[in-house]
């Protein structure tokens, strides 16, 4: 089918519909207007591009949503809004760029979401942070730009894994120097350069003058000819910054060790000096003795010279 049907004539109780391995390109806004009890909803396989921002407003009750394998590239920021019941989530296998600020912001009670396939460089963190409940997040297969634009989406994604989510491999593309690694094991002390760029282009949410963050690529339009332009600090570019390879971590770590050695040895010399100064005093106190006995050994030898004379004499 290249057109969906008339769905109309469906009764309201229809929970589950399944319409995926057609060609559909596009969907009116009321497609699914008098199926308010639908619990199953699967569109994956189609060549849907483009989607009404209301089109699922009216299925208050559903929970699972595919649109996989479709040609979407963009998504209406209100394309989820009613669906306050959906835990499970898949546009993977399609060309988005970018997941809008809004678009998540109801689904609370999502557990399950895949992003695989896409074209995705970078996320912002904010779009997911009222994911509260997720349990499960498909990352893979999408152009990954591990630059400042992806720091904090990092941190987030920590700490979902530390809550006990899961989420699958994040290969980076770019740089070159981390092509082929999970960011995830990049550590986050390879990010210290744009804390850096935050202060140097000061600070502020985006980290730059103005709020872009200090990252952004810079894109620029051709002007006429007699436009003047200003000269203005050209943002920062993290793939072309230099990365930090020395973790701090293990820098602490040589500090404490070195410390401990440190403190060991100097316990160890004031031992040794106290154990210096004990034995210095000893031999202080015996010589002290020593010099005290000798007059009284001398006076002991004087009075035995004249009663040896006097018996020689007798003799």
């Amino acid at each position: 089918m290249i057109t969906l049907p008339d769905l109309s004539l469906l009764p309201s109780t229809l929970q589950i519909l399944l319409v995926p391995n057609n060609h559909f390109t596009s969907l009116s806004a009321s497609a699914f207007a008098n199926l308010t009890s639908l619990v199953r909803l699967d569109l994956s396989n189609n060549y849907l591009d483009n989607l009404p921002a209301h089109v699922f407003a009216e299925l208050a009750n559903l929970t699972d949503l595919s649109l996989r394998n479709n040609s979407l590239t963009t998504l209406d920021r209100d394309l989820l809004q009613g669906l306050g019941s959906l835990q499970r989530l898949d546009v993977s296998l399609n060309g988005l760029r970018a997941v809008p600020l809004g678009l998540l912001e109801h689904q609370h009670g999502l557990t399950w979401l895949s992003l695989a396939g896409n074209r995705l460089q970078a996320l912002d963190r904010a779009a997911f942070e009222p994911l509260a409940n997720l349990q499960h997040l498909e990352l893979g297969s999408n152009p990954w730009e591990c630059d400042c634009n992806l720091r904090d989406f990092k941190n987030w994604m920590e700490w979902l894994i530390y809550r006990g989510g899961y989420v699958d491999a994040v290969e980076c593309t770019l740089p070159k120097d981390l092509r082929g690694r999970d960011i995830r094991s990049v550590p986050v002390e390879m990010f210290n350069y744009c804390l850096q760029s935050d202060n140097e282009n000061g600070g502020g949410t985006g980290g730059t003058k103005g709020g872009s963050m200090p990252c952004a690529r810079a894109t620029t339009a051709p002007l006429p000819e007699s436009t003047v332009v200003q000269s203005e600090p050209e943002p920062v570019d993290c793939a072309k910054q230099r990365y930090r390879p020395i973790s701090v971590r293990r820098a602490i770590g040589t500090v404490v060790i070195a410390g401990v050695v440190c403190g060991i040895v100097c316990i160890m010399m004031v031992a040794a000096a106290a154990y210096g100064c004990i034995y210095a005093s000893l031999m202080a106190k015996y010589q002290r003795e020593l010099k005290k006995r000798q007059p009284l050994m001398g006076d002991a030898e004087a009075e035995a010279d004249p009663e040896e004379k006097q018996i020689s004499s007798v003799a």
